[in-house]
């Protein structure tokens, strides 16, 4: 195994550069379905789940082709550590991190201001635009459909992806955006799939900052478990993928 590739393929100014701007673009796109398909006076309301898992998983495969060439777009801390413990390289593993969320919480105001008007109307609470939330709250049951639906995603990419990330890999690319249309499918009932700790973090906090009429609350006793659990399934996914391969 190359264990020099995942430091030594990307320079510290693209890896800022791709990982903020793919995450933005993530967030922005996938955010932005999620805000379609609930405010009032959108023409895409109630368009239903089928809607949001395929806007996800599009949002995925545009934000990697932006981002891929410059940082092998991770766009995910699980990712990231995943990636980490596949090639035994940690040096940069900060740098991904912090461009994700500052990423992820550009993106998420941005969604803010392309439903501005939507927003100024709105009547109900706002959270599930910007994060996730359980149907039934279970700590250890949510904690678990978090696990294994990232584990899914990051062992997904661990086999398309060199030691960097999918790097300028368009089919990698399609098939990690199916992979996560599939696990929304599948998988997002229980807990809306975060599957990525700044897809949920970043954008909780923009909703708590953001001057939104009546967009009730942030649930924070709830927000350690989607960056915890996707944390948790990136690290386990990294471990059997070096164990069985």
């Amino acid at each position: 195994m190359d264990k020099g590739v995942f430091v030594s393929a990307f320079s510290n100014g693209d890896i800022f550069v791709g990982e903020t701007l793919g995450t933005a673009a993530l967030i922005l796109l996938g955010g932005g379905v999620c805000a379609a398909v609930t405010l009032k006076k959108s023409k895409a309301i109630n368009a239903g789940w089928l809607a949001i898992t395929f806007g996800w998983g599009f949002a995925v495969m545009i934000a990697a082709y932006m981002s891929a060439s410059k940082s092998g777009a991770h766009l995910n801390p699980a990712v990231t550590l995943a990636l980490a413990v596949k090639s035994g390289e940690w040096g940069d593993v900060p740098l991904y991190l912090g461009s994700q969320m500052l990423g992820a919480m550009i993106g998420a105001v941005l969604v803010w201001a392309t439903y501005l008007g939507q927003f100024q109307e709105n009547k109900e609470p706002t959270l599930g635009i910007f994060s996730t939330g359980p149907e039934i709250r279970n700590p250890i049951q949510n904690m678990l459909t978090e696990i294994i639906g990232t584990f899914v995603l990051c062992f997904a990419i661990l086999t398309q992806a060199g030691n960097e990330g999918l790097g300028k890999s368009g089919l990698g690319i399609l098939i990690v955006a199916f992979t996560v249309v599939g696990i929304g499918l599948s998988l997002g009932g229980p807990t809306g799939y975060a599957i990525n700790p700044v897809r949920d973090l970043g954008p909780r906090i923009v909703h708590s900052l953001l001057p939104i009429p009546n967009k009730g609350g942030s649930d924070w006793s709830y927000a350690w478990i989607p960056v915890a659990g996707p944390l948790v399934g990136g690290l386990l996914a990294g471990g059997l993928y070096n164990v069985i391969f």
